[in-house]
């Protein structure tokens, strides 16, 4: 059994009324911003999710979680339904599932020292007596590259790189099994990213941690992922192995993402695919695959009837109405 699945996980808001809307007395409109998504997480992984900005990436990540309550769907972790427990049970179930915020700046309470952000945790879960919250905090903020002598700062003296790592520090103390990293390089300068990813990675090996990793950065995906989810408009287009994803994406939507990898130290241009208009909007999907708007294979099929996820090698699948034809957008880019 996975650590993690999630089955046909749906998180819809109810979206803010026009004036017009509200003279009329229409109901409001629905933000479907995840919408059916399934998917699994194996013990010691790491499962990379990767979409562009707005896709419902950070939603599904604190849905898995119930930071937002899910509209339908099940979550279950190492065997319990985590969308069916009491307030009571969930906090328990909490301190084994955490989670990474992208913004170091926006996450951090400024007006709460390091030791009262890190050691918070403690408190809540009942782990530790106040004299030992001290001492454990001040081994989790060593264990992350900070200093025990740094426990009574407040997050304005820290920089970026070592306010991220006071979150990290923050997830990490109540002994939790499973993470979900919601971008926690993007808002950093790369050489700080690097720092970071190197540190994540060291405490998945060290500590047996499982992870969901968050990013609009392939690279970033490719290089930390064991297997890779690619989230198009609140809902999985393609999944499987990293290596299987990023050398023969199957779905139009990741081959796009991937002809916009720059290449670095080579004269020959590699081709671009040039998706055409903006993503739309999760008040009003378009029918049938999500994608066909802006997708240069779209048939008759794809602007009606909704593909299914389909098996195409190995714990690879995709959903695509064309994938029997083989074809792909990389090839034809210039």
């Amino acid at each position: 059994m996975s650590l993690l699945e999630v089955t046909d996980l749906s998180k819809h808001y109810a979206g803010r009324p026009s004036l017009g809307d509200r003279l009329s007395g229409k109901r409001r409109t629905l933000v479907r911003a995840v919408n059916g998504v399934s998917l699994a997480v194996e013990r010691g992984e790491i499962l990379g999710l990767i979409g562009e900005s707005g896709c419902g990436k950070s939603t599904l990540g604190r849905a898995i979680l119930r930071l937002h309550e899910p509209t339908d769907g099940r979550v279950v972790f190492d065997g319990t339904d985590v969308t069916a427990l009491p307030a009571p049970e969930l906090k328990a179930m909490r301190r084994r599932m955490q989670i990474i915020f992208q913004d170091p700046y926006a996450s951090l309470n400024p007006r709460r020292t390091v030791a009262e952000i890190v050691g918070l945790p403690l408190a809540l879960h009942g782990l530790a007596s106040r004299e030992e919250a001290r001492a454990v905090t001040a081994r989790v903020l060593e264990r992350v590259g900070l200093r025990a002598a740094q426990l009574d700062r407040y997050p304005h003296q820290f920089s970026g790189g070592q306010r991220q790592r006071i979150g990290i520090a923050r997830a990490l103390v109540s002994n939790p099994e499973f993470i979900v990293c919601d971008e926690p390089v993007s808002a950093l300068d790369v050489s700080i990213q690097a720092q970071i990813i190197a540190l994540l990675l060291e405490l998945k090996r060290d500590l047996g941690l499982t992870y969901l990793f968050i990013s609009h950065d392939i690279s970033v995906i490719g290089y930390l992922s064991d297997r890779v989810a690619v989230m198009y408009l609140g809902e999985i287009v393609e999944t499987g192995p990293v290596a299987a994803v990023l050398d023969n994406p199957r779905h139009p939507y990741t081959q796009s993402l991937l002809s916009a990898v720059p290449e670095i130290g080579t004269k020959r241009a590699r081709g671009r695919v040039r998706l055409q208009g903006d993503l739309p909007s999760p008040l009003n999907p378009p029918p049938g695959c999500k994608f066909h708007t802006r997708c240069p294979l779209a048939v008759a099929a794809c602007r009606t009837l909704a593909p299914e996820t389909r098996t195409v090698g190995p714990g690879h699948s995709a959903a695509c109405h064309r994938l029997d034809e083989g074809l792909s957008l990389l090839e034809g880019a210039r």
